[in-house]
């Protein structure tokens, strides 16, 4: 995007904006956000502020303000942009109705509300919206002056769209409001994220084969409706019916307001009964929570009463039992005219029998022998076609397993880097056994090839570490004898498992199925060697019945809200010591919205995890007298353990006898002043005191935990400083201090010449960088996006391994960026967005390395000097007489300019 910016023009009857939209790539014409806004009111720093911010995310934004007269023609095209974005923000300043163009927007804004799947956000910014309403005060009498503008149409339609408009969910900003507009756009931003992210469900990243059936699948969707429609897709497992549907899910999501995605829906039904189920597919599309506390009798009616006039995108994956589904959708008259609901089942009677009838069932048919030839060649050889001697043997392999993907990959990352052909004939020959192997049996022959380490790491996996960062199961169990961070890697080379982009553990629902299943061969729960269902662990508990093989009990955590994962808050649980008497091998614990303040003794010797998360503000873990000789890792969240440890929390004494205590995370401990002496902890790793707002000192201890290698203080508000002794922690890797008070890093930090990330987004009183940072050799990502910083040192040229920098909307950062900027061979990623005033060194083009240069709302930026010919995505503000000269750019993939004509 190449665009002209003119001087703008406080005029109310100029046209939009000069700033076309950004379509999304790959051709489409929607967009994310379409933002509308009079230029002379907000546009300098608050909207400017607003779209980069979701900009950055990478988030499509359409900005149309009335900046520049531009022809009729182009007023359609900000009235599509309208018609294709999932959300609106209409800024509603106090000239925003001067311009007819504003009021244009609006009327087509609150026409899409009306009429099709439309979110509309609306901030009043500086204005009270009863003055909108009403057209009264300095709203009201600007609009009333320029009516003479308007044509008589304009002016009722836009009336009653300013009147609508008032009566949505707003946000409202004035400068009265206690948050300063940074902070304010952060809340925006990550209100919208929430929706935005609720729209698209992951996938994996090697889809191979199934373009057929989902162009089949939407062809049928596309033709016209009057009714609710139920779309089944049903086949074996590991057949890609997952996939599939959420494929098609992420296609149709765009067009609905209300969506709502349910998963493992058997799995998830036997662990928490299907009135959880219900509760959170309620919660997902009325967006209330006092739904969350309705009782059970009444759960049923409120699907039927309030889902009636809603038009909804559902998906409900892995139905295993008509009752599920009656419970969950019921009957097409249930939902408005236009929903559908997804539904994937192994049962095509469930289909069959649904009260809700199905309007189309399909049959997810195997790959055919090419597209399983390409996955599973793939993954056992990293190429999409196997060397020559292996195409035959790879072809026998891929017709036996009948195109099951699954099957394909788990094999194909068994056999990898496997030369001997006595293995792979070996396979063969199994397959070829019995015409009826199913992906269970294969996952069950690989599973049964693992050492005995391997298996138990798979099972820890299955049950209990789903969504953990992979580093936090190594420390426990690599104390317990296991070689966990060999088994993971093993785990995942063979696909037994994943570990996804931000580090956290993941499986196949197939594989996470057979690992529970292996635990409960035949067995009673109090014989499992794990618990993971809630009402087993409690019903085990409190029976008076024997049982040694219990080695972990592992509730689910929540993510997002709170219990939508499991169920309401009145589940929650208080437990004695005599519960625990009879887990002589318990070493692992995770209990939920439970408390308890008993002396436990020595109940917990052999424990390694005890984590006490909290989702109650009534409940607190306040345990004392705990003998805790193998503890490696403690989480207490969320708790009322305050103020002075020593007083409040004797068990905490008991704690420190923790001495191999690697992980401490003590997130959302609100009244929490001071950290607790940690130099008793000389093996701890990682320190979490995420959200402790209260929080405002570290104790100087801190320097004698040699060990440590993350130190994460986001989100503590009123910490203001660092003591020196963070200088002494020479292991440190990461240190976090993202939306904390923090008013300046010590000098000491020079000292950490291991640390690999440094990041302080969003402290907004944190304004130098000390010239000690450039002493920190090994760092590699520094983040000081949002912060307060006004200059860089020139110290930061002898980063020598940094690839990562990013001073995204530092609106303080003034004066040159020091040449030795220049100096930084291994940058990758360089981005200076809404900077106050800057002037980028001529040395930028020695960044050899550089790919990624973002500028962005950097106006006063004098010009483009000659840019380093390895970029491929170029961003960037400034003023000039003309465009640069980027010939010389041969490996340039995204362009995005933006000049301003020097006045």
């Amino acid at each position: 995007m190449l665009v002209a910016e003119e001087e703008e023009s406080t005029e109310g009857e100029s046209s939009p904006s000069s700033f076309p939209p950004k379509p999304i790539k790959g051709g489409s014409n929607r967009y994310d956000v379409f933002l509308s806004f009079n230029s002379s009111d907000t546009r300098k720093e608050f909207t400017d502020a607003l779209y980069h911010r979701l900009e950055d995310a990478g988030l499509h934004v359409f900005r149309s303000c009335n900046s520049i007269r531009i022809d009729e023609e182009f007023t359609q095209v900000v009235l599509d942009a309208i018609t294709s974005s999932k959300i609106s923000i209409p800024i509603i300043s106090r000239h925003y109705a001067l311009s007819k163009w504003c009021l244009r927007d609006l009327i087509h804004i609150m026409d899409c509300k009306k009429n099709k799947s439309h979110t509309v956000l609306p901030i009043f910014y500086k204005v009270d919206p009863l003055d909108v309403q009403h057209l009264e005060r300095s709203f009201g009498e600007a609009f009333h002056s320029h009516k003479h503008h308007f044509d008589e149409k304009d002016i009722k339609e836009g009336q009653q769209a300013l009147e609508d408009v008032t009566i949505l969910h707003n946000w409202k900003f004035d400068e009265s409001d206690i948050r300063d507009e940074g902070a304010f756009i952060e809340y925006v931003f990550q209100y919208v994220t929430r929706i935005r992210e609720g729209f698209l469900l992951p996938l994996p990243s090697n889809i191979v084969g199934l373009d057929g059936q989902l162009r089949n699948i939407m062809n049928h969707i596309d033709t016209p409706s009057v009714n609710a429609r139920m779309i089944g897709i049903y086949g074996i497992g590991g057949i890609g019916k997952t996939v599939l549907a959420r494929c098609i899910y992420n296609k149709l999501s765009y067009t609905f307001d209300h969506v709502g995605y349910l998963q493992d829906i058997g799995e998830m039904t036997k662990a928490y009964g299907i009135k959880s189920l219900q509760r959170k597919l309620i919660y997902n599309i009325l967006e209330d929570e006092n739904t969350l506390s309705i009782d059970d009798s009444e759960i049923n009616n409120i699907i039927k009463s309030r889902f009636t006039e809603k038009k909804v995108l559902i998906l409900l994956d892995d139905i295993d039992h008509k009752d599920q589904l009656d419970a969950l959708v019921g009957e097409d008259y249930w939902f408005a005219s236009g929903s559908i609901i997804i539904v994937t089942t192994r049962n095509k009677a469930i289909l069959d029998q649904s009260e809700f009838e199905v309007d189309y069932k399909h049959e997810m048919s195997e790959m055919d022998e090419v597209h399983s030839m390409i996955l599973f060649s793939t993954c056992a050889f990293q190429m999409e076609h196997p060397p020559s001697d292996f195409v035959g043997i790879s072809r026998q392999i891929i017709s036996t397993t009948g195109g099951l993907p699954l099957a394909l990959e788990v094999i194909g990352y068994h056999l990898y880097k496997k030369t001997d052909r006595e293995i792979w004939d070996a396979w063969l020959e199994y397959l070829k056994k019995d015409i009826h192997v199913t992906v269970l049996c294969v996952l069950q022959r690989i599973y049964g090839a693992l050492e005995d380490e391997h298996k138990e790491n798979f099972l820890d996996i299955a049950c209990s570490f789903i969504g953990k960062k992979n580093k936090v199961p190594t420390y426990m169990s690599d104390d317990y004898g296991f070689h966990a961070s060999q088994g993971i890697e093993e785990l995942k080379l063979r696909s037994l498992a994943k570990i996804e982009d931000d580090g956290k553990l993941s499986m196949h629902d197939q594989l996470i199925g057979l690992g529970k299943s292996i635990i409960c061969r035949g067995q009673a729960p109090g014989n499992y060697s794990r618990l993971w269902v809630d009402e087993e662990t409690f019903r085990v508990l409190t029976e008076k019945k024997e049982t040694t093989m219990i080695e972990a009990i592992c509730h689910i955590e929540y993510s997002g809200h709170p219990f939508l994962d499991y169920g309401p808050a009145d589940h929650s649980r208080a437990y004695i010591n005599e519960q625990f008497k009879k887990f002589q091998r318990l070493r692992f614990i995770r209990l939920r919205n439970s408390t308890s303040s008993e002396d436990y003794g020595k109940l917990f010797s052999e424990v390694r995890w005890l984590q006490w998360f909290h989702t109650e503000s009534n409940l607190s873990f306040w345990a004392t007298n705990l003998h805790l000789p193998k503890l490696v890792v403690l989480q207490l969240s969320y708790s009322l353990i305050t103020k002075d440890w020593k007083e409040d929390w004797k068990g905490w004494t008991s704690i420190m006898t923790a001495k191999q205590l690697k992980v401490l995370q003590l997130e959302g401990f609100k009244s929490l002043r001071c950290t607790p002496d940690l130099s008793v902890f000389l093996e701890l790793k990682i320190l979490i005191l995420r959200d402790c707002h209260g929080l405002k000192q570290v104790h100087h201890s801190i320097g004698k935990v040699k060990s440590l290698v993350c130190l994460d203080l986001s989100c503590c508000s009123t910490l203001e400083k660092l003591p020196g002794e963070v200088g002494e922690l020479e292991e440190l890797k990461e240190l976090i201090l993202d939306s904390s008070g923090i008013i300046e890093i010590p000098t000491s930090i020079g000292s950490l010449r291991k640390l690999e990330k440094l990041s302080a987004c969003s402290c907004k009183s944190l304004r130098e960088v000390p010239c000690s940072v450039g002493e920190l050799q090994n760092l590699e990502h520094m983040d000081m996006s949002g912060s307060a910083i006004e200059r860089f040192p020139c110290a930061i040229g002898r980063l020598k391994k940094l690839r990562i920098l990013s001073l995204k909307s530092c609106h303080r950062l003034k004066w040159e960026i020091p040449r030795e900027i220049g100096d930084l061979s291994s940058l990758e990623i360089l981005e200076i967005t809404e900077a106050l005033k800057i002037d980028m060194p001529k040395s930028i083009q020695n960044l050899s390395s550089l790919q990624h240069l973002n500028l962005w709302g950097c106006y006063n930026l004098p010009s483009l000097l000659d840019l380093p010919s390895s970029l491929k995505y170029l961003r960037a503000s400034y003023q000039g007489s003309r465009s640069p000269e980027l010939s010389h750019l041969i490996h340039l993939e995204e362009l995005d300019l933006s000049w301003k004509r020097p006045t």
